[in-house]
């Protein structure tokens, strides 16, 4: 059975008892195959069998209520999420920051000038990198800011937004798909930015260079209808090349006050 019919049918029809069965199920398969998102729809389809386990870190699945709102319609929504910190920011307006880790200084300007004027009416949501995603976040920290990382809550990756981490695990909220324990692979980056983007009503591009992981993010926010706002940059700055591409594309510029205030 398809996770649209199971939510839409069998598991709104569940007593109490067999919905917190459903739960420990989606647990115990997250745990077996690492987050592996193809192998747990397989292990369900299967009806694997399967172990109740007890794990220490909190933890929604796709089947409840409490699972974020603006998950539910991805193709691949996160069967879990595991997390630390207040899990009803993901359904408060957001918008999502992204860009270079190698950012100049001009870029870390206007993110800090960005999200300063975002952040009083909205959840800031990054990815927990260094580089614009950690100055979002870092000048998100006097109001709300949501951190999604592509590897286990315990890991804290990198080592130079650790402290950073832990704020936002106290006073905010950090998510995963995978369980603890789990490396952050090259490859859950690009995997996970699909729930960054769809998490945000809307995207800003702050630095991109043609060629990298923000421009991924791009299309995901595309694919989930998300509009993409993009900062300028000048014709020989490496790291705003991908945002010149953009905005050359369609994407909407940001130049103004008044542009970011009307996202």
């Amino acid at each position: 059975m398809k996770r649209k019919q199971l939510w839409e049918g069998g598991y709104r029809k569940m007593n109490i008892a067999e919905k917190q069965n459903m739960r420990k199920q989606i647990l115990a398969y997250a745990l077996r195959y690492q987050g592996d998102w193809n192998k747990i729809a397989k292990a369900i389809a299967e009806q694997e069998r399967w172990t109740a386990i007890s794990y220490p870190e909190n933890y929604v699945t796709v089947f409840e209520e409490a699972y974020p709102q603006a998950l539910r319609n991805l193709q691949f929504a996160p069967w879990i999420l595991f997390y630390r910190g207040d899990l009803s920011l993901t359904n408060q307006s957001a918008i999502s920051v992204v860009g270079s880790r190698n950012p100049d200084e001009y870029a870390l300007r206007q993110c800090q000038r960005i999200v300063n004027l975002l952040k009083p009416h909205e959840v800031i949501i990054s990815g927990l990198a260094k580089g614009i995603d950690g100055a979002a976040h870092q000048e998100a920290l006097s109001h709300r800011t949501i951190g999604v990382i592509g590897c286990g809550l315990d890991i804290g990756y990198p080592k130079v937004n650790r402290q950073l981490q832990k704020q936002m695990e106290e006073h905010h909220l950090v998510l995963s798909e995978y369980p603890n324990g789990v490396k952050p692979l090259a490859f859950h980056f690009p995997w996970r930015n699909r729930i960054l983007a769809a998490l945000g009503r809307a995207l800003i591009v702050v630095a991109a260079a043609p060629h990298s992981g923000t421009m991924l993010t791009v299309n995901e926010a595309l694919a989930c209808s998300r509009p993409v706002y993009c900062v300028p940059h000048a014709m020989d700055s490496p790291c705003g090349l991908g945002c010149n591409l953009l905005i050359s594309q369609g994407a909407f510029i940001l130049c103004e006050e008044d542009d970011i205030a009307n996202i």
